[in-house]
Protein backbone atom coordinates (compact mmCIF):
# COMPACT_ATOMS: atom_id res chain seq x y z
CA UNK A 1 0.00 0.00 0.00
CA UNK A 2 1.31 3.48 -0.91
CA UNK A 3 1.98 5.86 1.62
CA UNK A 4 2.77 10.06 2.13
CA UNK A 5 6.19 10.47 0.70
CA UNK A 6 7.07 12.80 3.60
CA UNK A 7 6.46 9.97 5.51
CA UNK A 8 10.09 8.54 4.71
CA UNK A 9 11.73 11.92 5.09
CA UNK A 10 9.88 12.71 8.56
CA UNK A 11 11.62 9.13 9.51
CA UNK A 12 15.10 9.84 8.23
CA UNK A 13 15.01 13.23 10.09
CA UNK A 14 14.05 11.03 13.51
CA UNK A 15 17.09 8.66 12.59
CA UNK A 16 19.19 11.43 12.56
CA UNK A 17 18.14 13.51 15.14
CA UNK A 18 19.08 10.27 17.17
CA UNK A 19 22.18 10.02 16.11
CA UNK A 20 23.39 13.48 16.38
CA UNK A 21 22.44 13.22 20.08
CA UNK A 22 24.51 10.61 20.45
CA UNK A 23 27.27 12.16 19.21
CA UNK A 24 26.61 15.29 21.14
CA UNK A 25 26.41 13.48 24.47
CA UNK A 26 29.71 11.33 23.64
CA UNK A 27 31.41 15.19 22.98
CA UNK A 28 29.29 17.18 25.68
CA UNK A 29 31.62 17.58 29.22
CA UNK A 30 29.06 18.77 31.39
CA UNK A 31 27.35 15.85 33.19
CA UNK A 32 23.40 17.30 33.27
CA UNK A 33 24.03 18.42 29.83
CA UNK A 34 25.73 14.90 28.80
CA UNK A 35 22.48 13.49 30.17
CA UNK A 36 20.00 15.86 28.68
CA UNK A 37 21.25 14.15 25.39
CA UNK A 38 21.20 10.79 25.95
CA UNK A 39 17.40 11.03 27.32
CA UNK A 40 16.68 13.05 24.25
CA UNK A 41 18.59 10.31 21.67
CA UNK A 42 16.73 7.82 23.27
CA UNK A 43 13.25 10.03 22.85
CA UNK A 44 14.12 10.17 19.07
CA UNK A 45 14.28 6.63 19.49
CA UNK A 46 11.20 5.56 20.26
CA UNK A 47 10.03 8.17 16.95
CA UNK A 48 11.47 6.16 15.11
CA UNK A 49 10.06 3.17 16.19
CA UNK A 50 6.57 4.82 15.69
CA UNK A 51 7.32 5.49 12.21
CA UNK A 52 8.68 2.06 11.44
CA UNK A 53 5.28 0.91 13.18
CA UNK A 54 3.12 3.52 10.85
CA UNK A 55 4.78 1.77 8.14
CA UNK A 56 4.49 -1.66 9.56
CA UNK A 57 0.63 -1.14 9.53
CA UNK A 58 0.39 0.31 6.15
CA UNK A 59 1.91 -2.72 4.51
CA UNK A 60 4.78 -0.60 3.47
CA UNK A 61 8.73 -0.78 3.65
CA UNK A 62 10.87 0.94 6.13
CA UNK A 63 13.00 3.61 3.88
CA UNK A 64 17.02 3.36 3.69
CA UNK A 65 19.22 5.73 6.07
CA UNK A 66 22.24 7.18 6.01
CA UNK A 67 23.29 10.00 8.33
CA UNK A 68 22.72 12.76 6.26
CA UNK A 69 25.54 15.76 5.57
CA UNK A 70 23.81 18.52 7.31
CA UNK A 71 23.64 16.33 10.45
CA UNK A 72 26.97 15.38 10.07
CA UNK A 73 28.22 19.06 9.37
CA UNK A 74 26.48 19.97 12.51
CA UNK A 75 28.37 16.65 14.73
CA UNK A 76 31.43 17.62 13.25
CA UNK A 77 31.29 21.44 14.54
CA UNK A 78 30.24 20.31 17.83
CA UNK A 79 33.13 17.97 18.24
CA UNK A 80 35.51 21.09 17.33
CA UNK A 81 33.85 23.73 19.12
CA UNK A 82 31.54 21.83 21.75
CA UNK A 83 27.88 20.70 21.56
CA UNK A 84 27.37 24.39 22.97
CA UNK A 85 28.02 25.83 19.30
CA UNK A 86 25.49 24.11 17.62
CA UNK A 87 22.57 24.21 20.26
CA UNK A 88 20.92 27.15 18.63
CA UNK A 89 20.97 25.54 15.44
CA UNK A 90 19.44 22.21 17.00
CA UNK A 91 16.90 24.55 18.81
CA UNK A 92 15.63 25.61 15.62
CA UNK A 93 15.22 22.62 14.23
CA UNK A 94 13.91 21.01 16.89
CA UNK A 95 11.62 23.94 16.88
CA UNK A 96 10.96 23.66 12.78
CA UNK A 97 10.41 20.00 13.76
CA UNK A 98 7.48 20.76 15.76
CA UNK A 99 5.76 23.20 13.57
CA UNK A 100 6.17 20.68 10.81
CA UNK A 101 4.25 17.79 12.67
CA UNK A 102 1.37 20.24 13.14
CA UNK A 103 0.87 20.25 9.63
CA UNK A 104 1.07 17.09 9.47
CA UNK A 105 -1.60 16.26 11.78
CA UNK A 106 -3.58 18.77 9.99
CA UNK A 107 -3.44 16.86 6.73
CA UNK A 108 -3.40 13.60 7.71
CA UNK A 109 -5.86 11.18 6.50
CA UNK A 110 -4.58 8.21 8.58
CA UNK A 111 -6.00 8.36 12.21
CA UNK A 112 -3.02 6.77 13.45
CA UNK A 113 -0.49 9.14 11.64
CA UNK A 114 -2.27 12.03 12.72
CA UNK A 115 -2.00 11.01 16.50
CA UNK A 116 1.77 9.99 16.52
CA UNK A 117 2.62 13.77 14.82
CA UNK A 118 0.72 15.18 17.50
CA UNK A 119 2.82 13.72 19.97
CA UNK A 120 5.87 13.85 18.22
CA UNK A 121 4.77 17.65 17.80
CA UNK A 122 4.65 17.73 21.69
CA UNK A 123 8.03 16.34 22.32
CA UNK A 124 9.66 17.66 19.90
CA UNK A 125 8.82 21.57 21.22
CA UNK A 126 9.73 20.13 24.57
CA UNK A 127 13.06 19.31 23.33
CA UNK A 128 13.59 22.82 22.04
CA UNK A 129 12.57 24.31 25.17
CA UNK A 130 15.10 22.05 27.30
CA UNK A 131 17.93 22.56 24.64
CA UNK A 132 16.78 26.68 24.88
CA UNK A 133 17.21 26.23 28.85
CA UNK A 134 20.65 25.05 28.73
CA UNK A 135 21.83 28.00 26.91
CA UNK A 136 20.37 30.27 29.67
CA UNK A 137 17.48 30.94 27.35
CA UNK A 138 13.88 31.66 28.53
CA UNK A 139 10.63 31.50 27.26
CA UNK A 140 9.47 29.53 24.34
CA UNK A 141 12.14 29.50 21.73
CA UNK A 142 10.15 28.81 18.74
CA UNK A 143 8.91 32.23 19.49
CA UNK A 144 12.31 33.56 19.24
CA UNK A 145 13.99 34.98 16.21
CA UNK A 146 17.09 33.50 14.78
CA UNK A 147 19.21 35.85 16.16
CA UNK A 148 23.35 36.37 16.28
CA UNK A 149 25.95 34.17 16.99
CA UNK A 150 29.34 33.22 16.53
CA UNK A 151 28.67 30.62 14.20
CA UNK A 152 26.42 32.78 12.22
CA UNK A 153 28.99 35.67 12.23
CA UNK A 154 31.73 33.34 10.74
CA UNK A 155 29.49 31.94 8.19
CA UNK A 156 28.07 35.10 6.67
CA UNK A 157 32.08 37.05 6.73
CA UNK A 158 33.31 34.25 5.46
CA UNK A 159 30.49 34.31 2.65
CA UNK A 160 31.19 37.79 2.05
CA UNK A 161 35.06 37.58 1.92
CA UNK A 162 34.88 35.42 -0.33
CA UNK A 163 32.92 36.15 -3.15
CA UNK A 164 33.47 39.89 -2.75
CA UNK A 165 37.21 39.48 -2.86
CA UNK A 166 37.21 36.75 -5.49
CA UNK A 167 35.37 38.67 -8.05
CA UNK A 168 37.69 41.27 -7.44
CA UNK A 169 40.64 39.14 -8.39
CA UNK A 170 38.46 37.82 -11.09
CA UNK A 171 38.59 41.43 -12.43
CA UNK A 172 41.79 42.20 -12.37
CA UNK A 173 43.24 38.80 -13.93
CA UNK A 174 40.48 40.03 -16.91
CA UNK A 175 42.75 43.40 -17.11
CA UNK A 176 45.37 41.16 -17.55
CA UNK A 177 47.84 43.15 -15.26
CA UNK A 178 51.04 41.75 -13.42
CA UNK A 179 51.50 39.23 -11.10
CA UNK A 180 52.23 41.54 -8.28
CA UNK A 181 49.63 43.45 -9.02
CA UNK A 182 46.94 40.76 -8.76
CA UNK A 183 48.28 39.88 -5.02
CA UNK A 184 48.36 44.19 -3.92
CA UNK A 185 44.66 45.04 -5.53
CA UNK A 186 43.95 41.71 -3.97
CA UNK A 187 44.91 41.62 -0.01
CA UNK A 188 44.11 45.36 -0.01
CA UNK A 189 40.22 44.01 -1.54
CA UNK A 190 40.79 41.83 1.60
CA UNK A 191 41.58 44.26 4.12
CA UNK A 192 39.08 46.66 3.05
CA UNK A 193 36.02 44.05 3.12
CA UNK A 194 37.34 42.78 6.51
CA UNK A 195 37.76 45.99 7.98
CA UNK A 196 34.07 47.28 6.57
CA UNK A 197 32.16 44.11 7.04
CA UNK A 198 33.77 43.96 10.84
CA UNK A 199 32.79 47.41 11.53
CA UNK A 200 29.28 46.76 10.25
CA UNK A 201 28.61 43.74 12.22
CA UNK A 202 29.98 45.72 15.17
CA UNK A 203 27.91 49.43 14.46
CA UNK A 204 24.79 46.95 13.64
CA UNK A 205 24.88 44.87 16.83
CA UNK A 206 25.36 48.32 18.95
CA UNK A 207 22.57 49.96 17.23
CA UNK A 208 20.25 46.57 18.27
CA UNK A 209 21.46 47.31 21.83
CA UNK A 210 21.05 51.26 22.08
CA UNK A 211 17.54 50.26 20.73
CA UNK A 212 16.67 47.22 22.78
CA UNK A 213 18.12 49.60 25.92
CA UNK A 214 15.68 52.51 25.18
CA UNK A 215 13.01 50.33 25.18
CA UNK A 216 13.89 48.93 28.23
CA UNK A 217 13.68 51.92 29.81
CA UNK A 218 11.21 53.69 28.46
CA UNK A 219 9.31 50.39 29.93
CA UNK A 220 10.95 50.86 33.59
CA UNK A 221 9.78 54.16 33.49
CA UNK A 222 6.02 52.95 32.89
CA UNK A 223 6.45 50.54 35.49
CA UNK A 224 7.24 53.23 38.22
CA UNK A 225 4.91 56.00 37.00
CA UNK A 226 1.86 53.90 35.96
CA UNK A 227 1.80 50.74 38.10
CA UNK A 228 -2.11 49.76 37.64
CA UNK A 229 -2.01 49.84 34.40
CA UNK A 230 1.06 47.83 33.46
CA UNK A 231 -0.31 45.58 36.33
CA UNK A 232 -3.74 45.22 34.15
CA UNK A 233 -1.36 45.07 30.91
CA UNK A 234 0.90 41.79 32.21
CA UNK A 235 -2.62 40.31 33.78
CA UNK A 236 -3.84 40.42 30.18
CA UNK A 237 -0.80 38.87 29.07
CA UNK A 238 -0.88 36.22 31.56
CA UNK A 239 -4.93 35.32 30.74
CA UNK A 240 -3.49 34.97 26.87
CA UNK A 241 -1.06 32.68 27.34
CA UNK A 242 -3.53 30.39 29.16
CA UNK A 243 -4.22 31.20 33.21
CA UNK A 244 -7.51 31.99 33.86
CA UNK A 245 -8.75 35.52 34.93
CA UNK A 246 -8.19 35.73 38.75
CA UNK A 247 -5.34 34.03 38.61
CA UNK A 248 -3.83 36.05 36.09
CA UNK A 249 -4.67 39.00 37.93
CA UNK A 250 -3.19 37.59 40.84
CA UNK A 251 -0.06 36.54 39.42
CA UNK A 252 0.53 40.01 38.04
CA UNK A 253 -0.08 41.57 41.19
CA UNK A 254 2.52 39.37 43.08
CA UNK A 255 4.99 39.87 40.51
CA UNK A 256 4.38 44.18 40.08
CA UNK A 257 5.39 44.16 44.17
CA UNK A 258 8.51 43.63 43.22
CA UNK A 259 9.70 46.13 40.45
CA UNK A 260 13.02 44.18 38.94
CA UNK A 261 10.84 41.04 38.66
CA UNK A 262 8.19 43.19 36.61
CA UNK A 263 10.89 44.58 34.40
CA UNK A 264 12.15 41.58 33.44
CA UNK A 265 8.75 39.84 33.00
CA UNK A 266 7.24 42.76 30.86
CA UNK A 267 10.61 43.06 28.78
CA UNK A 268 9.91 39.35 28.05
CA UNK A 269 6.47 38.82 27.28
CA UNK A 270 5.70 42.30 26.45
CA UNK A 271 8.91 43.42 24.15
CA UNK A 272 10.32 40.27 23.37
CA UNK A 273 13.60 41.26 24.11
CA UNK A 274 16.02 38.25 24.39
CA UNK A 275 19.85 38.68 25.73
CA UNK A 276 22.00 39.27 23.15
CA UNK A 277 24.02 36.20 21.98
CA UNK A 278 26.84 38.05 20.98
CA UNK A 279 28.41 41.68 22.08
CA UNK A 280 28.71 44.23 19.75
CA UNK A 281 33.15 44.08 20.23
CA UNK A 282 33.01 40.14 19.83
CA UNK A 283 30.61 40.50 16.92
CA UNK A 284 32.38 43.21 14.78
CA UNK A 285 35.92 41.05 15.69
CA UNK A 286 34.49 37.52 14.12
CA UNK A 287 32.78 38.84 11.47
CA UNK A 288 36.06 40.61 10.00
CA UNK A 289 38.12 37.96 11.25
CA UNK A 290 36.06 35.52 9.29
CA UNK A 291 35.42 38.00 6.38
CA UNK A 292 39.85 38.15 5.79
CA UNK A 293 39.85 34.33 5.88
CA UNK A 294 37.19 34.03 3.05
CA UNK A 295 39.12 36.72 1.35
CA UNK A 296 42.22 35.60 1.41
CA UNK A 297 41.50 32.50 0.23
CA UNK A 298 41.17 33.63 -3.67
CA UNK A 299 45.04 34.82 -3.29
CA UNK A 300 46.81 32.08 -1.48
CA UNK A 301 47.66 30.13 -4.78
CA UNK A 302 49.55 33.51 -6.25
CA UNK A 303 51.58 33.65 -3.14
CA UNK A 304 53.09 30.07 -3.96
CA UNK A 305 52.33 29.35 -7.46
CA UNK A 306 53.30 30.62 -11.41
CA UNK A 307 50.82 32.78 -12.29
CA UNK A 308 49.33 30.48 -14.96
CA UNK A 309 48.93 27.73 -12.40
CA UNK A 310 47.76 30.26 -9.83
CA UNK A 311 44.83 31.34 -11.85
CA UNK A 312 43.42 27.60 -12.15
CA UNK A 313 43.82 26.48 -8.35
CA UNK A 314 42.58 29.56 -7.61
CA UNK A 315 39.54 29.35 -9.24
CA UNK A 316 39.28 25.44 -8.26
CA UNK A 317 39.83 26.17 -4.60
CA UNK A 318 37.30 29.14 -4.43
CA UNK A 319 34.67 27.05 -6.14
CA UNK A 320 35.14 24.54 -3.99
CA UNK A 321 35.39 26.97 -0.98
CA UNK A 322 32.30 28.60 -2.04
CA UNK A 323 30.23 25.50 -2.27
CA UNK A 324 31.34 24.45 1.16
CA UNK A 325 29.98 27.69 2.78
CA UNK A 326 26.45 27.66 0.95
CA UNK A 327 26.44 23.79 2.54
CA UNK A 328 27.09 25.48 5.65
CA UNK A 329 24.12 28.35 5.60
CA UNK A 330 21.75 25.37 5.18
CA UNK A 331 21.77 24.88 8.61
CA UNK A 332 20.55 28.35 9.01
CA UNK A 333 18.05 27.99 5.98
CA UNK A 334 16.55 24.94 6.45
CA UNK A 335 17.29 24.24 3.20
CA UNK A 336 18.93 20.79 1.48
CA UNK A 337 23.05 21.12 2.36
CA UNK A 338 23.44 20.24 -1.76
CA UNK A 339 20.91 22.84 -2.57
CA UNK A 340 22.22 25.78 -0.57
CA UNK A 341 25.64 24.54 -1.86
CA UNK A 342 24.96 24.75 -5.40
CA UNK A 343 22.94 28.18 -5.22
CA UNK A 344 26.47 29.59 -3.70
CA UNK A 345 28.62 27.94 -6.28
CA UNK A 346 26.35 29.89 -9.37
CA UNK A 347 26.24 32.86 -7.05
CA UNK A 348 30.28 32.42 -6.61
CA UNK A 349 31.27 31.56 -10.40
CA UNK A 350 28.80 34.28 -11.47
CA UNK A 351 30.50 37.12 -9.62
CA UNK A 352 33.61 36.33 -11.05
CA UNK A 353 32.48 36.21 -14.50
CA UNK A 354 31.17 39.43 -14.12
CA UNK A 355 33.92 40.66 -12.59
CA UNK A 356 36.50 38.97 -15.15
CA UNK A 357 35.04 40.26 -18.24
CA UNK A 358 34.50 43.91 -16.99
CA UNK A 359 38.34 43.79 -16.01
CA UNK A 360 39.07 43.05 -19.47
CA UNK A 361 36.44 45.22 -21.07
CA UNK A 362 37.82 48.15 -19.06
CA UNK A 363 41.20 47.23 -20.35
CA UNK A 364 40.49 46.57 -23.85
CA UNK A 365 39.23 50.86 -24.08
Amino acid sequence: MAVDPEWADYYRDEMDAAWLYRRLSSYEKDAERRSIFTRLAHVEDAHVERWRELFAAQGANVPQHSVGLQTRLLAWTARIFGPKSVLPIVVRQESREASSYLRLARHAKDQSAKDTAMAIAAESAEHAQNLSNTLGHEGEPWHRGAGSSYLRSVVYGFNDGLTANFGLVAGVVGADIAPNLIIVTGVAGALADALSMGASGYLAAKSESEVTAREVAIEKMEIRLMPDIEEQELALILEAKGLQPDRARDAARSIMADPEKALAVKVHEELGIQPPAVTPLSDGLVTGTATAIGAFIPLVPFFVLEMGTALWVSLIVSMLAHFAIGAARSVFTGRGLFASGRDMFMVGFGVAAAGYFLGDLLMGQ
